[in-house]
């Protein structure tokens, strides 16, 4: 029954690693459960990438089956569309990561309809409000896939609650059947049952959390068993005495 449960949670709702370390991309897509990757420049930073378009080409020679986000980085609209073209003609298994705005905080919703219309797959990223949602509905041509990437884990560090949020997203992306909600930024494993209970498409977590999903139901005495004798060990091990 565990079993059962734990493959229904993975089945219904699509999972994705978020991260720029190769060796990590690679042995989560080495998971049948891991249904595509999502990155940013940030991660990439973080992960000691100094050529941005080596490494994504060399990614998508290891990954060419499963959908793949690049993030645009340029600030004006105009690059912001070259790249965006030059990035979508990389593999046919790319999504071009377009931030709702700017550093100015000019709205990428034309560049959106733009690049939309010209059949790019978009991960539109950094959404926040359900007005921007709203934004993107229309925007995105309803003939092509499309993420629609709600930083759920980033508006609970507010102190609000991020699932009313994504279920109006939800609601507002219903006229688009090729748009999915995609849940950003998670924080914990529980993130995984919020989004998969309302029917949220997709979740893009780390290697860390998305490793947590094994503990799926897992005996909770057991569990602080384990934890009780982890803290023993490793005061053991350290050397340390009081």
């Amino acid at each position: 029954l565990r079993r059962q449960r734990q493959m229904c949670i993975r089945d219904s709702i699509k999972l994705f690693a978020d991260g720029a370390d190769k060796d990590g991309m690679l042995e989560m897509y080495k998971n049948p459960h891991i249904d595509g990757f999502t990155t940013n420049p940030t991660l990439m930073k973080i992960a000691g990438i100094t050529d941005y378009v080596s490494f994504s080409k060399d990614i998508l020679t290891e990954i060419s089956d499963k959908p793949v986000s690049f993030e645009v980085f340029a600030d004006e609209l105009e690059n912001m569309e070259r790249q965006a073209l030059e990035i979508a003609s990389w593999a046919e298994n790319v999504y071009v990561k377009i931030p709702i705005t700017n550093t100015k905080n000019e709205s990428t919703g034309g560049l959106i309809k733009s690049l939309s219309s010209k059949g790019v797959k978009l991960n539109v990223t950094a959404i926040f409000s359900i007005e921007q949602v709203k934004i993107v509905a229309s925007s995105l041509n309803p003939n092509y896939s499309s993420f629609v990437s709600v930083f759920a884990g980033r508006i609970a560090d507010t102190g609000y609650d991020p699932v009313p949020y994504m279920k109006e997203a939800l609601t507002i992306l219903r006229s688009n059947s090729k748009a999915e909600l995609l849940w950003a930024s998670p924080r914990e494993v529980f993130n995984v049952y919020q989004a998969d209970e309302i029917g949220c498409h997709i979740i893009t977590a780390t290697n860390s959390i998305l490793k947590k999903l094994n503990l799926f139901d897992k005996d909770l005495e057991e569990y602080s068993l384990e934890t009780v004798k982890m803290f023993y060990n490793d005061a053991k091990n350290a050397g340390y005495n009081i």
